[in-house]
């Protein structure tokens, strides 16, 4: 039997091409009163704004198909139906107020399920999933990957060995894949070789694809910039910035882990003092928490001052221990730091630079592709934030762009990944982020 899935608004407005994403031979049926909502966004110049676009313009090609009333086939084998319910009464629902659009969204679904058909109703509404259980409708959450927040992956793991293979690679610096129980290892996951039988002795590593082994960190005999790992974490999350062979590393973690001043340590290193590239680039969302005060008043430098202070405060402490007597303000004026808000990316080319993209799980999928796809030739890119900390209201832990980068990129050769799990900012934020 043909199942139909009802599309809340909030769906299209993180991905305009949902109504292809529900497999052939079933229906995608979006109320009228949706269409309506998504027509509010279309002048909005955000991500929102983008996608009621974009949605408006795919189902127009549609529609030249026939009328979206009757059903139109869609690529994908499945049919498209946009229409109003005349029938908008159902026994003991005398409770709904049909002046709100969730609840017109509701009886939409109930008169499918009166024909006899297999409904769920789609939506990023927690309450709208509520009321359609009450109702005895199968109500699902849309982009939940199959992982929870728990089972995303970490990019590193522990293996015990034996002696034998321990001293091989203290002596060889290498240890072939086949000598090893790596089952489902990803390229440039970090590992931690430890002897079975005395587990202080261990080494750490990296797994390589293109070696098909386990080869050993970059050595790092003076801190960077000034910064020195204080964790294994840090360690393998220093290993990954400082590496020509990884083009994109993601640090993920809680606050105080140090995943955006390991970034920017890195970045200032491999720019200013080795010269590998030509410029440092910080960006972070303008994306506030809590309630916004409005606008600014200045130019741009003092419209940006608020956003982009959390990195002034990470360059005070990087410049504050470097002992050159070089300031960060005169890096920028000479070009080689230049710090950005993301809205202006689109449609940029970024050859040869080193960009940060701090506090990333407020962007979207979609904007996270928008981002990495600006890299031009030799150009390396660091995603730093924490999934738990979300000032989206279309987005959660699961969802959001640096997630979705994660899940989706692990695979690759040219991607590393470290999720940071120890505070080191301080006790007192230590013990804030685990009990508040």
């Amino acid at each position: 039997m043909e199942k139909v899935f009802v599309l809340d608004t909030n769906v299209l407005l993180i991905d305009p091409l949902a109504i292809m994403k529900f497999g052939s031979g079933n229906i995608v049926y979006i109320p009228l009163i949706v269409v309506e909502e998504v027509d509010r966004f279309k002048k909005d110049q955000n991500e929102n704004g983008r996608n009621a676009r974009h949605f408006s313009r795919l189902v127009d090609e549609l529609r030249q198909k026939g009328p979206v009333a009757e059903g139109i086939e869609m690529e994908n084998g499945g049919q498209l139906i946009i229409s109003i319910d005349t029938k908008t009464k159902f026994q003991n629902l005398e409770v709904l107020d049909l002046s709100v659009n969730d609840n017109i969204i509701l009886t939409s679904a109930l008169s499918w399920k009166e024909k006899s058909h297999d409904v769920s109703i789609i939506s990023k509404d927690i309450n709208l999933r509520l009321k359609a259980d009450v109702l005895g409708l199968n109500a699902e959450d849309y982009g939940k990957h199959n992982v929870t927040l728990d089972e995303l992956y970490s990019g590193s793991r522990e293996l015990g060995v034996s002696n034998d293979i321990l001293l091989k690679f203290e002596k060889e610096r290498f240890i072939p894949k086949e000598e090893l129980d790596m089952d489902g290892i990803f390229p440039n996951e970090y590992v931690l070789i430890c002897e079975e039988n005395n587990p202080r002795h261990r080494i750490p590593g990296r797994y390589s694809e293109q070696k098909g082994g386990v080869v050993p960190l970059i050595t790092m005999r003076e801190g960077i910039w000034g910064i020195y790992p204080k964790n294994l974490e840090q360690q393998f999350a220093f290993d990954a910035l400082l590496n020509d062979e990884v083009k994109l590393v993601s640090l993920t973690g809680k606050a105080g882990t140090g995943k955006t001043l390991l970034a920017i340590a890195a970045g200032l290193e491999l720019t200013i003092s080795q010269e590998r590239y030509s410029r440092v680039l910080v960006s972070r969302p303008v994306q506030p928490m809590g309630k916004d005060i409005g606008f600014l008043p200045g130019d741009v430098n003092d419209k940006l001052g608020p956003w982009m202070q959390p990195i002034f405060d990470n360059m005070d402490f990087l410049f504050g221990r470097d002992r050159t007597g070089t300031s960060w303000e005169e890096l920028i004026n000479q070009g080689l730091l230049h710090i950005e808000p993301l809205t202006y990316i689109r449609g940029r080319s970024i050859p040869k630079q080193y960009l940060i993209v701090d506090e990333s799980q407020n962007l979207s999928p979609h904007e996270i592709k928008t981002i990495v796809t600006r890299a031009g030739e030799g150009t390396k890119i660091v995603l730093t934030g924490d999934c738990e900390q979300i000032d989206s209201p279309y987005l959660d832990s699961i969802n959001n762009g640096l997630a979705h980068c994660i899940e989706r990129l692990k695979g690759s050769e040219i991607i590393g990944h470290m999720m940071l799990k120890v505070g080191e900012r301080s006790p007192l934020s230590e013990i804030a982020s685990q009990l508040l």
